[in-house]
């Protein structure tokens, strides 16, 4: 009791500590022009100062949930009418593009399991790009498989999208003007005084919808439910104000300093074996979804920026910030993220149980 009470008096201390790491590491990305300063200087920051420092860091959940609604009202605000019968006219390819994404990971974790001799039910866990809450819960419910090393290919795989693809979209090759996307979030984003009094009933909706998610078990629910509250105001007509730049980068600031905290390399089992291995497949699957990409282009009128970051196996709430910043299709990037979270979340995990007891009884067969 007294142990707890202590813990719960060092919690100010250590998110005071974690926040003044997570702000070096913004005005550091910041200061060297980098791209998406305030979602990726806090998380290596943070990364960092976790290993180095002795005293425990701390990032409350509500922080990143707070984020996650600011982010979740932003991307909502592209969904009009329009843009939701394009959406309807492409869900097939949507669920094509989903089958081909599984497929390839399918076929990693495969190599990767006969590479590090770890049982193929935990690499294929660990490899689906799915949301890395749903995917832990779902190891937890399956026999076997170890966590520790589902939740690093997971996180590895995140962090790995989130540094990786914000330098690709925003060289040179891609069309991106500058390679200040504060320079960018400036030119899409609103103004303090236009925010009132329109926001207020954006603010309320949003958060009822966000609550609503949670209560019924929502991918992302406090992203998806904000999206979900924003676009059906806004195709009535009425439309929520675009949200100062301020704004977006704090909610950047937010989801940055809880994903530096996620991985936990001194946790896992055989390192000399998984983390090059979780690296490597990370990359393989970061330039599989690339030509997918390619490939999406020349099936659809859009740009190489939306194709790329509505296939990127990451997460829909990263990607979606991204996509603001380049001024890529926030509607088809989402829609594209969403049908993924989606099938994986409904369909995978009854696939994956039935699959995994297949390949139960086949080894209980041969012995």
């Amino acid at each position: 009791m007294y142990k707890h009470y202590l813990n719960i008096n060092k919690q100010p201390i250590q998110l005071s500590i974690t926040f003044l790491i997570a702000f070096v590491g913004g005005m550091i990305f910041v200061f060297l022009h980098l791209p998406i300063p305030w979602l990726l200087g806090p998380m290596i920051a943070v990364l960092v100062g976790s290993k180095l420092g002795k005293l425990k860091l701390y990032w409350p959940i509500y922080l990143r949930e707070t984020g996650l609604v600011i982010a979740g009202y932003s991307i909502g605000l592209s969904f009009t009418k329009s843009a939701l019968i394009q959406i309807f006219y492409q869900l097939p390819l949507m669920l094509i593009m989903t089958f081909l994404l599984l497929g390839f990971c399918v076929l990693i974790a495969t190599i990767v399991s006969k590479l590090s001799g770890i049982n193929y039910p935990t690499i294929l866990t660990g490899s689906i790009p799915g949301g890395l809450t749903q995917i832990i819960t779902l190891a937890e419910e399956m026999k076997g498989i170890d966590l520790t090393t589902v939740a690093f290919f997971q996180v590895v795989r995140l962090m790995m999208i989130i540094i990786f693809i914000p330098f690709i979209i925003f060289s040179p090759y891609f069309g991106v003007e500058s390679n200040n996307s504060l320079e960018i979030i400036h030119k899409i984003s609103g103004h303090w005084d236009t925010l009132f009094p329109n926001i207020i009933l954006f603010i309320m909706v949003s958060v009822l919808f966000a609550f609503i998610g949670k209560k019924i078990n929502l991918p992302t629910p406090f992203m998806l439910g904000p999206i979900i509250a924003t676009a059906l105001i806004n195709i009535t007509g009425f439309h929520g104000p675009a949200l100062p730049s301020s704004l977006l980068s704090l909610s950047q600031f937010m989801l940055g300093g809880y994903i530096g905290l996620l991985l936990k390399p001194e946790e896992v089992n055989h390192k000399s074996k998984i983390i090059p291995l979780a690296l490597v497949s990370s990359v393989v699957l970061i330039i599989g979804s690339f030509c997918m990409s390619l490939l999406l282009m020349k099936l659809l009128p859009i740009s190489l920026a939306t194709s790329i970051l509505s296939l990127a196996p990451g997460g829909m709430d990263q990607m979606g910030i991204i996509a603001q910043e380049v001024h890529a299709d926030l509607s088809i990037v989402t829609a594209y993220q969403l049908s993924r979270i989606l099938f994986i979340y409904f369909a995978v995990p009854p696939i994956l149980k039935v699959y995994f007891r297949h390949l139960k009884r086949q080894k209980e067969h041969v012995a």
